[in-house]
Formats: C-alpha cells, sequence, structure tokens
C-alpha cells in the first residue's frame, strides 16, 4: 500500500511543480547587454567620492542584474525597467549631490522615457548624442552645473513633452528648430545664460519659462504664431525691448504673463473682444 501511494505522489506534484516553474526567474541575465553597459558608463562618469553609501547609485552593484527583482539590496532606487524586465525606460535620481558628467553613451536607453537628473551637481555639456533617445518623453536635468549651449540635436526628440533644464549654466543661442518638438508641452531653460532671440516655439506648448537669461530684441510674433495652447509665458529679467505688440494679448488661451525687468518701451493693449471670453488673469510688466 505504502509503495502504491508513492507511486502516485509525483501525478500529485505535477501541478504545483508547474505552478513553481512559471515563478522562479531564469538564472541568465535579464538586462539587455546594451543597456547594461550604458548604465555602467553612466556610473562611471560620476566621481565616486560624490556618492553616499546611502544613496541610489551606491546600491548599483553590476554583480547582479539591474532589472532583475526582486531588488532587496542592489539597484533599490533610481531606475525602473519594462515590465519583462528586458529595458530601462526610467532613471531618476535621488538629490544627493552626485558631481560628474553625463556620458554620451545615455543614448544606448533606447527604451527610455524619463531622465531626471535634477538637483545634483553635474556639470559639462549635455551630450548631443542625447538625440537617439526616441522615446524621451521628460527631460529633466534641473539644478545642476551644465554648462555649453542647448545640443541642436535635441530638437529630435519628437516624443519629449516636458524640458526642464533651468538654474544651470547653459550659453548660446536657442535652437532654431525648437519648433519641431510636436509634443512638447512644458519648456522651461529659466536661470541660465542664454542669449538671442526667440526661434519659432514648440506649436503645443502649455507653458514657456525662460527667466533670467541674456535674451533680447522684440518679443516677436513670429515665434508665437499658432501657439493656441499657450497659458503661461515667464519672460522677465532679460534684455527684451521695443513694443509688446496687441497681438500677444490675443493669444486665445494665454492666462499669465510675467515680462517684469526688460527693456520694453512701449506696450499695445488691445480693444475689449465684447464677448466676454479671454483667460487673462495675471500680467506683471
Amino acid at each position: 500500500m505504502a509503495l502504491h501511494n508513492l507511486n502516485l505522489l509525483p501525478y500529485f506534484l505535477l501541478p504545483l511543480i508547474s505552478l513553481l516553474s512559471n515563478h522562479i526567474p531564469p538564472a541568465q541575465a535579464l538586462t539587455a547587454p546594451s543597456d547594461i553597459s550604458a548604465l555602467k558608463a553612466f556610473k562611471a562618469s560620476i566621481k565616486a567620492s560624490s556618492i553616499p553609501p546611502w544613496s541610489c547609485l551606491a546600491s548599483w552593484d553590476f554583480t547582479t542584474d539591474p532589472c532583475a527583482l526582486p531588488r532587496r539590496t542592489h539597484f533599490t532606487c533610481g531606475l525602473t525597467c519594462s515590465p519583462d524586465s528586458t529595458r530601462v525606460t526610467q532613471i531618476t535620481l535621488d538629490p544627493a549631490a552626485y558631481s560628474g558628467t553625463l556620458t554620451p553613451l545615455i543614448s544606448q536607453l533606447t527604451q527610455l522615457s524619463t531622465l531626471d537628473l535634477s538637483e545634483n551637481s553635474f556639470s559639462g555639456p549635455i551630450p548631443s548624442s542625447i538625440s537617439s533617445l526616441s522615446k524621451l518623453q521628460s527631460l529633466t536635468l534641473r539644478s545642476n552645473s551644465f554648462s555649453g549651449s542647448l545640443p541642436p540635436s535635441i530638437t529630435n526628440l519628437k516624443s519629449l513633452e516636458s524640458l526642464d533644464i533651468s538654474h544651470n549654466f547653459l550659453s548660446g543661442f536657442l535652437p532654431n528648430a525648437m519648433n519641431s518638438l510636436p509634443n512638447l508641452r512644458r519648456l522651461d531653460l529659466s536661470f541660465n545664460k542664454l542669449a538671442g532671440s526667440l526661434p519659432k516655439l514648440p506649436p503645443n506648448l502649455l507653458e514657456l519659462a525662460l527667466k533670467r537669461n541674456s535674451l533680447s530684441g522684440s518679443v516677436p510674433k513670429s515665434a508665437f504664431t499658432g501657439l493656441t495652447q499657450l497659458e503661461v509665458v515667464e519672460l522677465s529679467e532679460n534684455s527684451f525691448s521695443g513694443t509688446l505688440q496687441s497681438w500677444f494679448f490675443l493669444l486665445p488661451s494665454l492666462q499669465q504673463v510675467d515680462l517684469a525687468n526688460n527693456s520694453l518701451t512701449g506696450v499695445e493693449i488691445p480693444k475689449p473682444a465684447g464677448n466676454g471670453g479671454g483667460g487673462l488673469v495675471a500680467v506683471d510688466l
């Protein structure tokens, strides 16, 4: 009888064995090799002395697979992977005063949708190879020490919805092809050293912030043509001059305007539409 029960035992275990096999992660590497090499280069470009032991980057130990779950001791924070654990989709660093540069090899993370390095001490140029991140929707480099010009190739990021590189040391001119960013909704390049005039702006922009730069010339109608969704314009503390013409206040979605501390010499106020329309609620000149 005991022998008979023993013979039956494997049949009872088969469903359990099948269930367990579906939940045991494979031993081989999950993350794409190109993503792993990019992450290694990313970390290597940051000064080791600036990585606190409690920080996200300190947990990036490449003896384990970056996307393997669960992440109890390694890669505990700072990155997110695709549902199948093969590609890195987000890098969101903690504000730990990391210092170093942004490696051009970041371009290998071709499934990246979010790159957020804000409130650290990154320096040097923004690599032009960043234009390879065709899936990138949000680029946030706020409050670092990036310098040099805004690479013209950044206008190739057709999926980009939010661009914030405020509070850095960018110089030079805004790229002429800024209007080729069809999905950009929020642009903040405030507190830099950007010069020159305003180019034609992205067509679906909601918020424009270029406060405290060295932008000059008139506020050109050509830059704002077709911006039917623009709600917020923050251009204070620049060197804009001439007359602010009436077309500006007729932008259909405009709500808040700040052009204080420029060199404007006149303002044309449009006649009221008479239909009670218009959503303008705040103007600072």
